[in-house]
């Protein structure tokens, strides 16, 4: 979908498949047994410790376990804890930590004392792991569907011991996958540092360990964050084996949707100002716009932030002429999933519908796409050096 957008990318961590905001973060243990027997036996000898990971500010009121295994002596540091936790986790954190309560809403739709734009740290380091390392892996799925899964990306995740992903994209999975599992690890939206600092934690006590992302894990998802706090961490991506397993990107599984739109020079460019400010997404707007680009545009709209939409709209008017061609996908690969092949001018009043969400990408034409027996074309070039 643009699941990728495709999300997890990403982004506001507002996700791309239209999962609902208030989630409930949960580590759902698909073999209790095995799950316990593994833990013991990756974890030099590390008894239980008590939960102080601090989690995003949309995991509130979650009881869940965590199985990373780091020492008890370590201690988390996030500005973002969990609401309402009183369960016991392995996941590194000082049995100190105390977890806050509070109604205040989050970004996300979760209760948090912090507010949606302070920064998680990372809490335990490397020196609080005595086992053998694991294997961590960034997995892309795709689109969403199971037969969008690349065959890598299947056996990479059925030879995980441990699986970490965002709750909607954890139920994309086939049953085969999330069966053959240890245990399963899931976040709501806005939980990306934590999920990625989980799955890091989880590797480093001696788990093989896959992280899950729609899309591919190098667009608007999280191999950079995982590479970026593992370093934080005082590791290494040797050390871990790090890996990515790439997956089809949301701008090309909709642009397949609608035709040929992006066969020529293409950008993306992400709607979503929570980690990138809104006059630098203007800025590139204007500068893809202007080039001729075709431009697939992540993340186009939600409840938090309709003005950047419009604002795109207006800026993509300035440059291009109004009936130029605009795929919209909705849900790509997805049971609600609905494409339409519609005119640039016609965007603005598209924003009042259903049919753009955060589960939508759009695929802007340029000068030369044109629509042909319901598709969208943009030439390469093949028709001024060739006779067909």
């Amino acid at each position: 979908m643009s699941t990728d957008n495709t999300t997890d990318a990403s982004t506001e961590t507002e996700s791309k498949c239209g999962a609902s905001e208030a989630g409930e973060a949960r580590s759902a243990s698909k073999n209790a047994s095995s799950a316990e027997r593994s833990s013991a036996d990756r974890s030099s000898g590390q008894g239980p410790r008590e939960d102080g990971t601090a989690a995003s500010e949309a995991e509130a009121e979650t009881d869940t376990a965590s199985k990373c295994g780091a020492s008890s002596a370590s201690s988390s540091t996030e500005t973002t804890p969990d609401t309402s936790d009183d369960s016991a986790s392995k996941c590194g954190a000082s049995s100190s930590s105390e977890s806050s309560s509070s109604s205040s809403s989050s970004s996300c739709g979760a209760s948090s004392s912090s507010e949606s734009d302070e920064e998680e740290e990372v809490g335990a380091t490397v020196d609080d792991f005595d086992a053998e390392p694991g294997q961590l892996i960034a997995v892309g799925l795709g689109p969403g569907q199971p037969e969008g899964m690349t065959a890598r990306a299947r056996s990479a995740l059925l030879d995980a011991e441990h699986i970490v992903g965002y709750t909607t994209y954890v139920e994309l999975l086939p049953d085969e996958i999330t069966e053959g599992a240890d245990d399963i690890y899931n976040t709501p939206m806005c939980g990306e540092v934590s999920r990625t600092e989980e799955a890091i934690d989880r590797a480093l006590a001696g788990n093989d360990v896959a992280i899950i992302g729609s899309g591919d894990p190098n667009v608007y998802a999280l191999a950079g964050l995982a590479l970026e706090i593992i370093e934080s961490k005082g590791a290494t991506a040797t050390m871990l084996d790090f890996d990515v397993v790439p997956g089809v990107p949301a701008a090309q599984s909709c642009a397949a949707r609608v035709g040929a739109p992006l066969v020529n020079d293409t950008v993306s460019i992400s709607l979503s100002d929570h980690l990138t400010d809104m006059p630098t997404i203007e800025s590139r707007l204007h500068a893809a716009a202007k080039e001729g680009f075709t431009i697939t545009i992540y993340n186009p709209w939600s409840r938090k932030r309709r003005d950047n939409y419009e604002k795109c709209c207006e800026i993509l008017l300035e440059h291009r002429d109004p009936e130029t061609p605009v795929g919209v996908v909705h849900a790509a690969g997805r049971e609600d999933e609905q494409v339409e092949i519609v005119e640039l001018g016609e965007l603005p009043e598209l924003g009042e519908t259903d049919l753009v969400d955060m589960t939508t990408t759009l695929l802007v034409g340029n000068e030369d796409t044109y629509v042909w027996d319901d598709r969208m074309v943009t030439p390469r070039g093949y028709e001024t050096k060739y006779d067909y």
